[in-house]
């Protein structure tokens, strides 16, 4: 099952309790009530196979049962799904397309947030290509081959193109409309061979609401 997940909700198991928005939670809760949106559908089992950051939007795929769980897991461990988002960034890039494989670790120094570490970071590698240019913002989509934490967001913020309203990465001169908006960032788009019926399967987020909030 494909969703369309919206901004705010932690992708994070089930147990783990340290926010009220934690979205496995809240849909094993809802199965195990019985609520019409999972009974009418005979669902019993939905967990996340991927991750997207919290304040990220768009698709989330789900597996029904342990068996999809398993097979969809090892689709993205070996990196057999191509993933699409879009990024609304400030600045103004050095080249239409380039790719990024800037290593990246956890910051000892604040919790939950990643850095550069070309020591001792794990490799990560996202391609980019600029899809449209405005006054003082640019549309910018972005491919992540691995999946690292906040990924997207390090990459660009490195190349000096932060995302809009991005209070981690982002400058600290953020606009308070664009805060108020939330992360520019949006997953539209995923690819791969279904490892059941053997056919490649696209499933696509609508970016045109995204669009017409960050655009002028």
């Amino acid at each position: 099952m494909a969703i369309d997940k919206p901004a705010g909700w932690l992708i994070a198991p089930e147990d783990w309790t340290h926010t009220r928005r934690n979205l496995q939670l809240e849909l094993r809760s809802s199965i195990a009530a019985g609520d019409h949106w999972a009974r009418s559908r005979q669902i019993r089992f939905l967990r996340f196979i991927h991750r997207l950051d919290a304040d990220t939007s768009g698709v989330l795929l789900l597996a029904r049962s342990p068996g999809a769980l398993r097979a969809y897991s090892r689709l993205f461990q070996e990196r057999r799904i191509t993933k699409r988002y879009l990024a609304i960034v400030r600045g103004r890039p050095s080249a239409s397309a380039w790719t990024c494989l800037l290593r990246l670790s956890d910051d000892p120094r604040q919790p939950g947030r990643v850095r550069v570490d070309p020591r001792h970071g794990q490799q990560a590698e996202t391609r980019f290509r600029v899809l449209a240019t405005s006054a003082d913002r640019v549309l910018v989509e972005a491919q992540p081959i691995t999946g690292r934490t906040h990924q997207i967001r390090v990459h660009l913020a490195a190349a000096r193109l932060p995302v809009l309203g991005d209070s981690l990465y982002g400058p600290p001169d953020l606009q308070p409309a664009d805060r108020d908006r939330g992360l520019a960032l949006r997953a539209i788009e995923l690819q791969f061979m279904d490892p059941f019926r053997h056919r490649p399967v696209t499933i696509a987020a609508p970016s045109d609401p995204f669009l017409k909030s960050w655009l002028p």
